[in-house]
């Protein structure tokens, strides 16, 4: 039994000393028999917990930083009238600081044999599956004295997915698609371009397109368009060893290398690109393939939710090994990963001509903007040294860049908010120079 706050006031009022009511009824039943009685009454009419049944039903999957309803319907199916105070537990990772107080705990009547339903809204801060926990109800008597308490387990599950900022790049980058597959007055032309269809000529057109035996049939002057080739296949490597969680402002590397792997999947997708996803540190974390049309960016999603950085040192032989394993023929391998000099150097460097020689690859890394920032530092002594510090790192990832480019790798070096459209836009112009 639990007693309430307005149980100590009754037995203040009744000259009865409160510490009497905690350790020993049967000394209140002996020192204040009416109000004893009272308790013991109020405690009787309160509806029972344990027969209580729940339901819950709503939202399922939410994106991170969004918000999700969860209802929980409760049907009361005893004779008595429930009046109750309920919490609705769930991770602390599952609301913004704060929030969780106000969002998990509810005030409840519900009349006898009936249902009532609530919401608890989730704002989650992590991403990946929040699960609910117990459901803690007290039900008070009418008199408020005495109530009864007990807890019951109702599973649900939210997967918070990635928040997927960068999708507002995603029109601007159909727009050049549709450039570059002829929809427009804009010629493209490259050694991977396949003939299209045939236009009138129009002042700007590069003249190597002009077809003369078309243009000998008809008074205007016709021009081939091209478009890009299709069906190609894509592969998406996100390496998620320790480098990968490193955080560069508010954002650790690896959900900047989610934001830029989600926009490349949308876009290589519309293209008519077949997309895979492989994540590897000293094992395969992650995978997706065999996926077509619009279940590829749901499927990569989903396989992205609960990836986490591993706090060891990535494979790099293992990784090309596995690679070469899901991409056994020509491919665009994007690897998602650092420009530290070491790793890079040491891992990477050794085993990458195998890749090369049969790939096309290009290395997306995530570089700090307060690196930028320490190396145009000046005023201070403690400026002057941030500066160099600064100038160094710059200097040392260009160094690093270079010896990736002379094995003929294509590097993308960017910061977390500019990661995703460089990304996109390195892949337009491979696409575009019939490099896939």
């Amino acid at each position: 039994m639990a007693l309430t706050g307005r149980t100590a006031l009754l037995a203040a009022l009744g000259s009865l000393p409160v510490g009497i009511l905690a350790p020993s009824w049967t000394g209140m039943l002996a020192v204040n028999a009416p109000l004893s009685l009272a308790i013991l009454c109020d405690y009787a009419l309160a509806a029972p917990v344990r027969t209580l049944r729940f339901t819950r039903s709503g939202d399922t999957t939410v994106r991170l930083g969004e918000q999700a309803e969860v209802q929980l319907s409760v049907v009361n199916p005893s004779g008595r009238r429930l009046r109750a105070h309920l919490r609705d537990a769930w991770p602390p990772s599952s609301w913004q600081p704060g929030d969780e107080a106000s969002a998990s705990r509810h005030a409840l009547t519900v009349p006898a044999g009936e249902r009532r339903r609530l919401s608890t809204f989730l704002r989650p801060t992590r991403r990946g599956d929040r699960r609910a926990e117990r459901i803690t109800v007290r039900s008070y008597g009418p008199l408020g004295l005495a109530a009864r308490q007990g807890s019951h387990q109702v599973p649900w599950t939210v997967r918070v997915l990635p928040p997927f900022t960068s999708r507002k790049h995603l029109p601007s980058r159909l727009a050049r698609l549709r450039e570059l597959d002829g929809r427009t007055s804009v010629l493209t032309r490259g050694e991977g371009t396949e003939f299209d269809s045939l236009r009138a000529y129009v002042p700007g057109d590069d003249v190597r397109s002009i077809d003369w035996r078309a243009t000998a049939r008809q008074p205007a002057v016709a021009v081939r368009t091209w478009r890009p080739e299709r069906d190609r296949h894509v592969l998406l490597v996100l390496d998620t060893g320790r480098t990968s969680a490193g955080r560069v402002g508010d954002v650790p590397r690896l959900d900047a290398a989610m934001d830029a792997t989600l926009l490349l999947t949308a876009l290589a997708t519309r293209a008519g690109d077949r997309v895979d996803l492989l994540a590897y540190d000293r094992r395969v974390r992650a995978r997706a393939q065999g996926q077509t049309g619009g279940d590829v960016l749901p499927a990569v999603m989903d396989v992205l939710t609960p990836l986490e950085p591993e706090l060891v040192e990535t494979d790099a032989r293992g990784l090309v090994a596995a690679v070469l394993a899901h991409a056994p023929r020509r491919s665009l391998i994007v690897l998602l990963t650092g420009l530290d000099a070491a790793p890079v150097e040491e891992g990477l460097l050794p085993v990458l001509p195998q890749l090369t020689q049969r790939h096309t690859v290009v290395l997306a890394a995530v570089s700090d903007p307060r690196i930028d920032d320490m190396a145009d530092a000046r005023g201070t002594v403690d400026a002057v040294y941030e500066a160099a510090a600064g100038v160094e790192a710059r200097a040392q990832r260009r160094r690093t860049a270079d010896q990736l480019k002379r094995h003929g790798v294509v590097v993308v070096d960017a910061t977390p908010d500019n990661l995703a459209p460089a990304l996109a836009d390195t892949y337009l112009a491979l696409k575009a120079a019939g490099r896939l």
